[in-house]
């Protein structure tokens, strides 16, 4: 079944490109997370977290309602992949760490996801300058 090319009508060839981009991203990232039984909001709240956080940052920094987060969190805790712990700097909050099996699980996920490496890897180095120079003016 094909998937409508974006949200709304694309204006140009460009922006058509950018939203197959972004759906084939997204069914990749999907599917890595598949393949561990993990959600893409589980693997992303897995993967923000190379050092402790706090559930308010973590909502912050994705966009979210804290509420989705400590729901998120919760699950990832009753996999082993993440536990709660004091913060340092203020023993009454707590922060979002992962758990040894957490970072085995977030590197496989790493591995598993290998969507932007591949795509990046068809392009030439200049391509590359090229294409990053392009995304980061797109990206204002």
């Amino acid at each position: 079944m094909a998937l409508p090319n974006g949200p709304v009508p694309a204006s140009s060839e460009a922006e058509a490109a950018l939203f197959d981009l972004v759906d084939v991203y997204d069914r990749a990232y999907e599917t890595a997370a598949a393949e561990l039984s993990l959600s893409p909001a589980q693997a992303c709240v897995l993967g923000r977290l190379d050092e402790p956080r706090g559930m308010g940052v973590l909502a912050k920094e994705l966009g979210c309602d804290a509420s989705n987060i400590t729901q998120i969190v919760v699950r990832l805790e009753a996999l082993g992949l993440v536990a709660r712990e004091p913060d340092p700097r203020d023993r009454r909050a707590r922060l979002v760490a992962r758990t040894p099996r957490g970072n085995e699980v977030n590197h496989q996920f790493a591995a598993a996801f290998s969507f932007a490496r591949t795509a990046v890897g068809r392009l030439s180095p200049d391509e590359q300058d090229q294409l990053t120079a392009l995304l980061r003016k797109a990206l204002g």
